[in-house]
């Protein structure tokens, strides 16, 4: 059972009452959102207790006064970059943000393609969201960013991007994942804004690092691990320590920019109202952990399941040996490692007893279920139906599915269909469980259990399909895989 650590309800108060007192400070303020606003899995997992829509209801508290704009890089489109947490893309993770804040009252005000070069998949995401009557601004890459103060503080440099018009006193600015340009379109408005004689300011909304916990901390040390492909570092705040000598956390881009920051303000104002990058932040976290050990205990789990995701990602093409290296220079930091994750070896030592792939699910109590490979069930099936089963206290002879609807299914898959596998999927499996809990009070009783499968681990011996993994993250499984591939086919789905 996962311990709590995080107090949710302090935490909105607080982070409300902080952003509002902010606001009220200029006339017009571009917060930047870092993290996510509707499902900071990230955060509720190295801060247990944090829910992951924290951040929207707290914004929906000011929807009247509030525009998004969402930005996207061109370089993650073209390089077709996937954010973990949902299995999109970038640039499909933007449509779906804008879908959600829609449905909810929220007003997207534009999209802004940053780090444009004329790239051929960001031109045809621009068309796309033009025919969908989406606005569209392009902000450029500026030589010598972020060290090149003069040029980037000019008509060569924020000066060349598109001017984002906007309509409301709070601009709230987004983004799919991290790097994408948050910053840098607050600061490129902030340019363009005094240009026209229009005040206005900029605060950061940044859960990670926490400022207030030291460096070395496995919250702030989860945060490197889930921005190694950024090469994120958390340092001690310099300009911080100089002004008021006193010790925070934040992270070298912050830091890099701090300076241009710094000048913009002063051109605008005649001075800077800020005088470190953690005075620009406005998160209150740190002040709501109640209890350190079970906050460092989940971090140092998350630090062990992006090291799995580093892995698969280098087995596809999309990591480098050095992000391999750095994350297994974090583990040592924080005394963790592979060994520390039960569900691995119940995994690996199921798929050496049945020669086989093999899943391993570890129950809120800490029971370890697994699942082999069969001829009609793949693993993640299989480990999800014994996991429930488990759950639901229901004897392992019971079939929950028959043998007579699963052999039908397989079937259709492979004659059909003209598929080569004939095991079923965990959301196949899933869909013929609900049919036959119709009829059969076992499979009724196994679907009951669903939702206790919610931040429970599991690990699979061989990378599974994106079906599978996509099933698993929706039912709220943090599932890590070794990074082998099923076959030795060159082409896998």
């Amino acid at each position: 059972m996962i311990k709590a650590g995080f107090d949710n309800d302090k935490y909105i108060k607080m982070q409300s009452e902080h952003i509002l007192e902010r606001i009220s400070g200029f006339g017009k303020l571009y917060l930047e959102f870092g993290g996510k606003l509707f499902d900071d899995h990230h955060a509720s997992r190295v801060l247990p207790g944090f829910a992951p829509d924290s951040k929207i209801r707290m914004l929906m508290q000011l929807k009247d006064q509030a525009e998004i704009i969402i930005v996207v890089s061109a370089e993650a489109i073209e390089q077709n970059k996937v954010h973990a947490a949902v299995g999109l893309t970038y640039d499909m993770d933007a449509l779906r943000l804008i879908d959600a804040f829609t449905d909810i009252g929220l007003y997207v005000g534009s999209v802004v393609i940053t780090h444009y070069k004329g790239q051929p998949a960001a031109d045809k995401f621009i068309n796309r969201l033009g025919n969908l009557g989406v606005r569209v601004f392009r902000h450029y890459p500026i030589p010598g960013y972020p060290s090149n103060a003069k040029l980037i503080v000019s008509e060569e440099g924020y000066g060349k991007n598109d001017y984002i018009e906007t309509k409301r006193s709070l601009v709230v600015v987004t983004a799919p994942g991290p790097g994408s340009g948050k910053m840098a379109t607050c600061l490129s408005q902030l340019y363009h804004d005094n240009k026209r004689g229009i005040k206005s300011g900029y605060a950061k909304f940044e859960t990670f690092p926490v400022w207030n916990l030291p460096l070395n901390h496995p919250v702030n040390i989860a945060y490197e691990a889930a921005t190694v492909d950024l090469n994120d570092v958390n340092m001690i705040d310099p300009f911080h320590l100089e002004a008021y000598g006193v010790t925070t956390v934040n992270y070298n881009r912050d830091v890099e920019i701090f300076p241009v920051l710094k000048l913009i303000f002063t051109e605008i104002y005649g001075e800077c109202p800020y005088q470190s990058p953690t005075d620009m932040g406005v998160n209150m976290a740190g002040y709501c952990i109640f209890d350190d050990d079970a906050v460092r205990d989940a971090a140092k789990k998350e630090i062990v399941r992006r090291y799995y995701s580093t892995l698969c990602k280098r087995a596809n093409g999309s990591a480098k040996d050095d992000e391999v290296y750095k994350m297994e220079l974090l583990m040592n930091k924080v005394g963790v490692s592979t060994a520390d994750r039960p569900v691995v070896k119940a995994a690996l030592d199921k798929a050496r007893d049945t020669n086989g792939p093999a899943v391993a699910i570890e129950l809120p109590d800490g029971q370890l279920v697994t699942g082999k490979t069969s001829l009609l069930l793949g693993a993640s099936a299989s480990a999800l139906l014994n996991a429930l089963k488990v759950l639901g206290g229901i004897n392992d002879e019971l079939h929950l599915i028959p043998p007579v609807v699963i052999e039908p299914l397989s079937r259709l898959k492979t004659q059909e269909l003209g598929g080569h596998n004939p095991r079923l999927h965990a959301d196949e499996v899933l869909i013929a469980l609900a049919i036959s809990a119709t009829t059969n009070p076992a499979a009724a009783l196994a679907m009951k259990q669903v939702d206790k499968l919610r931040g429970c681990e599991a690990h699979s011996t061989v990378m599974v399909t994106a079906v599978d993994s996509g099933i698993y993250r929706k039912l709220g499984l943090n599932l890590t895989q070794e990074p082998v591939y099923q076959s030795k086919k060159l082409f896998h789905r």
